[in-house]
């Protein structure tokens, strides 16, 4: 096994561990397919402005998943959907008190080295 395939082994260990970082997480197809992978999720009230420095209030969130298990799940990779009359990609997933929210993807970042996407996430309310 070469070194990029060792990281790839690693990030996904690292992913789909939910008994350190791991996060379930519900990914569903504009078609309204639904599957079920694990991955790290992000979902935060407050950043810091880089220009400044000062502490912003706006939500931010994301979920990072390896590709292999988006793939093994029987779905193709997810990503931005601009055109607000067709379904999105969405993502479910819980937050640390259990509350269960809904994020439409707005926008991908496909690392093919390593075998992971990132997903950038925006409140949904559905259609």
């Amino acid at each position: 096994m070469g070194l990029r395939e060792e990281a790839e082994a690693d990030m996904i260990e690292i992913h789909e561990n939910t008994n350190e970082f791991g996060w379930d997480i519900f990914l569903t197809d504009p078609d309204g397919v639904t599957v079920p992978v694990v991955g790290l999720a992000n979902d935060i009230a407050q950043a810091i402005d880089p220009d400044t420095g000062l502490i912003i209030s706006g939500r931010s969130a994301s979920v990072s998943i390896p590709i292999q298990s988006i793939t093994q799940a029987g779905v193709g990779l997810p990503v931005g959907i601009s055109d607000p009359t067709s379904r999105p990609w969405t993502v479910t997933f819980d937050d640390i008190l259990g509350t269960s929210w809904t994020f439409k993807i707005s926008n991908t970042s496909p690392d093919r080295s390593l075998g992971n996407i990132v997903c950038q996430l925006e409140i949904y309310n559905g259609a």
